[in-house]
């Protein structure tokens, strides 16, 4: 079992290996990690760990509140995750690879990473500025029929590109979309519009076809679906949204 030990960052989303990650950090211990990160030499990758949040809060309450209106703001690395964090998180996250890391003059720091592999969650530590925990790095198996299985999910991804467009009342652009079977697996978890659990499901696929096959049922229930529906978001295929922390 190959093991490493990595900042972690928690989300309200999903990262997939290939997705890029755009940051926005104020939060104290985000910008420590950053400051961490930036002690690597830019030669090497900067590397932390990003697992989607099952219980907790992605940014710390910093002021009393309902219906408390006495009780002190939380801080500390683990701020909003409860008395043992790893249980407020999804056990199997993403690696991510900081390309951009840049400070702004009042301390905080805008990120652009993206993510490269699958990590399953061995333990979490909160000792020091940022979390940090010690991971487990997946394989990527292919499966059986994985290329086949890509072939029916990008027809049917197309379809459902166009039942977005129609509910939205816009035209698709003519994006190119691969077909190598793992990028499928991953542009299409990421792009779909689902909720995190779901998501969640297709990150930690024991293997590509068996994401690729789930895949498949839920485009065709989507779509199925948005028939029925006036509108909905906009999806940008390669990039999540803007994380505030």
């Amino acid at each position: 079992m190959t093991t490493v030990r990595l900042p972690l960052f928690p989300l309200n989303s999903v990262l997939f290996p290939g997705l890029v990650l755009p940051l926005n950090i104020f939060e104290e211990r985000y910008r420590a990690m950053m400051r961490e990160l930036l002690k690597t030499g830019e030669d090497e990758p900067r590397r932390f760990a990003v697992v989607a949040i099952r219980d907790g809060r992605e940014v710390a309450p910093t002021a009393p509140g309902l219906p408390d209106q006495t009780a002190l703001p939380e801080r500390g690395p683990a701020a909003g995750f409860g008395p043992d964090p790893i249980q407020a998180f999804h056990r199997v996250g993403c690696i991510a690879d900081a390309a951009t890391v840049r400070e702004r003059e009042d301390g905080s720091f805008e990120v652009l990473a993206t993510g490269t592999t699958r990590v399953r969650l061995i333990s979490v530590d909160s000792s020091g500025p940022f979390l940090t925990a010690e991971l487990e790095e997946l394989p990527e198996d292919a499966g059986d029929g994985a290329g086949v299985l890509a072939e029916g999910v990008l027809r049917a991804f197309r379809n459902y590109q166009k039942r977005l467009a129609g509910a939205r009342e816009r035209s698709l652009t003519g994006a190119e979309l691969p077909d190598e079977p793992s990028v499928v697996s991953y542009l299409v978890a990421a792009a779909a519009v689902l909720d995190i659990p779901a998501k969640q499901r297709l990150l930690q696929a024991p293997d590509i076809a068996t994401r690729l096959a789930e895949e498949l049922k839920l485009l065709r229930t989507e779509t199925a679906v948005i028939r029925h529906l006036p509108s909905l978001p906009a999806v940008d295929l390669t990039r999540a949204p803007t994380s505030p922390n």
